[in-house]
């Protein structure tokens, strides 16, 4: 069985066997397959500008017509040179194409499959484990915390920087649940921080905080204004929906963030509204009632042991990929749950 993961993924994906021209990279990390889905093209292609030696399929068009991943596989390019296709697996099979490919595989074309979080018993998943030679299966999943420590360093170190020790400690909380959306939140950073040298705990919270994703905003609000009913409907919702569990407690973890910082300037005498108001990042006004009752019944200190908790979370999320889903709605309730009084 040919399925990997880890370090023997990185390695394949450094050096791709001849061997094994067909690669199905699947996984719940979006992002992650389509950064190795990048890569895998950009290594298999003599010239990347010539239009002609890069095809893109739909795989749910594929199954009508499997045959037509074999006849583009082996097509004869007209100027010689590597060639890749890439296919993006929907919903319906197209296996038959690929195991005729499997049992026959070409020799200077590499088809590279994107999927998403499917199961073990797929039967595109099982052709490509269980291949002898021709295919391999990649497994995309959310980032650990050496991983994520990895991609930090890389992204900063490009634009010449470093970061304090605080801030590295909260901006691994706030990444990992896609590999893409952590290098656009890094990027964002390096940016923010460009000539400064050093990226600081003030840095990260002000510019990654900066990204909630809307989709998740109810659960997120409904937590933290302490309405636990409404958190596990939309939560339910958002599973669903095939939400990644730890994009959720990433969301929460920069409203928290964002309330801890808000929460400050409030102790100091200025009233919740016109911080909100004039604050940044500036909060959508849809949000702005529950993040008035978030403050009322959080205060810095409890809302600081949020942070600590979401952090623990995240991390268990990761390491726990089977109950991320139990560990995210648990840890929100709770929340919510502490938040209906006043902390």
């Amino acid at each position: 069985m040919v399925a990997l993961r880890g370090k023997d993924a990185t390695s394949f994906l450094a050096r791709p066997d001849p061997g094994r021209p067909i690669v199905l990279l699947y996984g719940p990390d979006a992002g992650l397959v389509r950064e190795r889905a990048d890569a895998l093209i950009a290594a298999s292609l003599d010239d990347p500008k010539d239009p002609f030696a890069l095809v893109r399929l739909d795989g749910d068009e594929l199954s009508a017509e499997p045959s037509r991943l074999v006849d583009e596989a082996l097509a004869i390019p007209m100027f010689g040179g590597r060639r890749a296709i890439r296919v993006r697996a929907g919903s319906r099979s197209f296996v038959a194409g690929v195991e005729a490919l499997i049992a026959s595989p070409p020799r200077e074309c590499r088809i590279v499959i994107e999927a998403g979080d499917i199961k073990p018993d797929n039967a595109l998943r099982k052709a490509c484990e269980k291949a002898a030679t021709g295919a391999v299966a990649i497994g995309c999943y959310p980032d650990a915390e050496a991983d994520i420590a990895r991609l930090i360093d890389d992204e900063l170190r490009g634009s010449n920087l470093q970061i304090a020790k605080d801030a590295r400690a909260v901006l691994t909380t706030l990444l990992g649940g896609d590999r893409q959306a952590s290098r656009n939140e890094l990027r964002k950073l390096a940016l923010y921080a460009h000539g400064k040298g050093e990226v600081t705990l003030d840095d990260v919270i002000t510019c990654v905080s900066d990204a909630s994703d809307l989709k998740l905003d109810a659960i997120v609000d409904a937590a933290f204004s302490g309405k636990p009913v409404v958190v596990e409907t939309e939560f339910a919702k958002a599973m669903v929906a095939g939400t990644y569990p730890g994009q959720i407690i990433l969301a929460a973890q920069r409203h928290a963030a964002f309330l801890h910082k808000t929460s400050l300037v409030v102790e100091g005498g200025t009233p919740a509204a016109v911080v909100l108001d004039s604050g940044f990042p500036r909060l959508h006004f849809s949000r702005k009632a529950a993040a008035e009752t978030a403050l009322r019944n959080l205060s810095t200190t409890r809302l600081a042991q949020i942070i600590e908790q979401l952090a623990s979370a995240a991390l268990e999320t990761r390491r726990q990929a089977t109950l991320g889903a139990a560990i995210a709605q648990r840890t929100l309730l709770s929340i919510a749950v502490s938040a209906r009084r006043r902390s």
